[in-house]
């Protein structure tokens, strides 16, 4: 079985190409063309996200270094405590909408830490799966199409987060408690 799902990877991608290739043959569709004015829409598109991409990394990394972080960690503390729950999950809880890296690099210290079978590393492991990096999807996207009035999205998506945050406790906590 593993070297049927093996085989099936290495060959996944060159497969969907060709498919692409001759698909565009067979419609007469200048894919090379095609492709390069897609590289170019792409290419403007970045130009445009560059100064939302720089403003988000700007605001989370005076975050971090503030101590504001360290400071709400300290204040959630006690809220854990009473489901049972480790304080060491607040950082990444609270970076996780935020920075999809500053999260990565939470999760990865407490699997350094703690290792990935402990109940800190299966936590944090679905933490990371369960949220999105709600403020850089906003930041980005809306910025790039120019959306102003995100309101709405940073809500839901907040809420979405925490809903994120809750199952992955829960679910861990039962599952691995």
């Amino acid at each position: 079985m593993y070297a049927i799902i093996s085989s099936a990877s290495i060959w996944a991608i060159p497969l969907i190409l060709a498919t692409i290739l001759i698909y565009g043959m067979y419609k007469k569709i200048p894919v090379y063309e095609v492709f390069v004015d897609g590289a170019k829409d792409g290419f403007g598109t970045a130009i445009k996200i560059i100064p939302h991409l720089v403003g988000m990394l700007v605001a989370v990394s005076i975050f971090r270094q503030s101590g504001a972080l360290d400071m709400l960690t300290g204040l959630l503390e006690p809220l854990l405590q009473l489901v049972r729950a480790p304080g060491e999950i607040i950082p990444l809880a609270m970076l996780r909408p935020i920075t999809g890296s500053g999260a990565l690099a939470v999760t990865a210290d407490m699997i350094a830490t703690y290792g990935p079978d402990s109940f800190l590393g299966r936590l944090a492991s679905t933490m990371q799966g369960s949220t999105d990096t709600t403020l850089y999807v906003l930041t980005v996207y809306f910025g790039a199409v120019g959306i102003r009035n995100s309101m709405y999205s940073l809500k839901v998506g907040l809420w979405a987060d925490l809903a994120g945050i809750v199952a992955s406790i829960f679910i861990v906590t039962l599952v691995f408690g």
